[in-house]
């Protein structure tokens, strides 16, 4: 019997139980669909904090937090350690900083504010991806840029007045400089010791740019960036390193002082990123990177996913018992048929075809009608689940959350899961088919 011949035979079968066979597709559709919409749920929060993580962070951008030394103990990087990793194949910038380790108060007229003081490299940050909002970038050493929320903290001196707004909590704008800052001479005063009154000392730095504003609403940027010899002109006026007060800097040994706070290496692509982590590792740097993050959320992820489809797949057993009680029923009413064709000499080979031909139509119908409600479902979800929780929580959700995605793999999975189910399920009823006695079959004594 060809193929042709085997499936219509199946359709005949099945049209003569339809509620029966209606009934078990039902139940395979229900178990797939269950089985998708469980695990999109795995699969829309991985790809919603993913986004949410490449969002909030530099994908090209390594951290090195320091070298591992050979007594165990890591040391703080110096010039050096910048000369090796510039050196990296697909290295497009490494950045240094340097914070001033005592706040510095920076007056204008009767306007002031303490705030941190950074000595950047800025040709290594435009290669990195900096950009101004306003002005240029400094050309000599008394030159500094601000970041962008230094004038919402630049704030008239008013002694005895509340200058903050009750209902914000933010300054009121008439006590902030209102003036083009651009040009203007700030005086940037530091101290060289706590204990004493009166030993301090103010550099006059003038402002030529204003940085943008940071990608995230909660990153306030109110540094000022200060060249690296302004910044060696207050470690020579502290004698401590980074100016830091109540430091003996004689004490320290040479690494120490050299050496910088904040370095930074940008990838010139996300591919690269892994290449330059491995060779970092091999060469004992400590780094951290979004491709770190990645692995760890994938990980976590894939661990959930497998066991949302290991809980969904526990419904398409219980619907495979629907199958099988389906099938054995069709072996015992189709006896006769069975006892006609092994007495014409149907190969017993071809008998256990059809009825795994016939669980497996019922599996692919069922998974089928479940995919397409599984979508449904989960477009459903995406956009009442978000409302039904703003609603009761009285909190309002990110805009790119997504609770369910279904993507292609997920759908070839459970496809491929509830076929498989439902073939097994089929397998004893074709074996027992296979062995029906062709006389006791006529007489429907089976």
């Amino acid at each position: 019997m060809k193929i042709k011949d085997q499936f219509r035979f199946v359709l005949q079968n099945l049209k003569k139980n339809k509620v029966r066979t209606g009934m078990t597709i039902l139940a395979t559709a229900m178990g797939c669909a269950f089985l998708i919409v469980l695990a999109s749920v795995g699969y829309g929060l991985q790809e919603s904090i993913i986004k949410e993580t490449l969002e909030q962070q530099i994908v090209t951008e390594i951290d090195i937090h320091g070298h591992l030394e050979k007594d165990g103990n890591y040391r703080s990087l110096t010039m050096e350690d910048i000369d090796y990793l510039e050196s990296i194949d697909n290295v497009n910038a490494v950045t240094r900083k340097n914070q001033l380790r005592q706040f510095p108060t920076f007056s204008l007229d009767e306007y002031g504010s303490e705030t941190t003081a950074v000595s950047a490299h800025f040709p290594s940050e435009v290669d990195a991806g900096l950009e101004l909002d306003k002005g240029r970038l400094p050309e000599k050493p008394n030159e500094v840029v601000v970041g962008y929320h230094f004038l919402d903290y630049f704030v008239q001196d008013v002694k005895g007045e509340d200058i903050y707004d009750e209902a914000s909590g933010e300054i009121k704008g008439e006590y902030l400089y209102q003036d083009n800052l651009i040009g203007q001479t700030l005086n940037m005063t530091v101290k060289r010791n706590l204990e004493v009154d009166g030993e301090e000392k103010a550099v006059p730095l003038t402002v030529v740019g204003i940085l943008k504003k940071p990608t995230k609403d909660w990153i306030q940027d109110q540094n000022v960036y200060i060249s690296g010899e302004v910044f060696t002109d207050v470690e020579a006026y502290t004698g401590a390193p980074g100016g830091e007060l109540g430091v003996d800097g004689d004490q320290l040994d040479s690494a120490t002082l050299n050496a910088f706070d904040e370095v930074k290496v940008y990838a010139t692509n996300l591919e690269a990123v892994q290449v330059i982590v491995d060779e970092l590792d091999d060469a004992n740097y400590a780094s951290y990177s979004v491709v770190s993050e990645m692995k760890q959320i994938n990980m976590l992820f894939t661990i959930m996913k497998a066991g949302l489809i290991l809980i969904g797949t526990i419904a398409i057993l219980i619907a495979s018992i629907g199958i099988y009680n389906t099938m054995t029923m069709a072996v015992t009413e189709r006896a006769p048929d069975i006892g006609i064709m092994k007495a014409i000499g149907a190969n017993p080979k071809t008998i256990k075809q059809i009825f795994l031909l016939e669980s497996s139509y019922i599996g692919i119908v069922g998974a089928f009608i479940g995919t397409l409600v599984a979508y449904v479902v989960s477009s459903l979800v995406n956009i009442g689940l978000p409302i039904i929780i703003e609603f009761a929580f009285q909190e309002e959700l990110p805009e790119q959350l997504q609770f369910s995605m279904i993507p292609v793999s997920l759908v070839l999975i459970s496809v491929g899961i509830c076929l498989l189910v439902t073939i097994l399920s089929g397998l004893r009823p074709a074996n027992r088919a296979t062995k029906i006695d062709v006389l006791m079959a006529m007489r429907r004594e089976i």
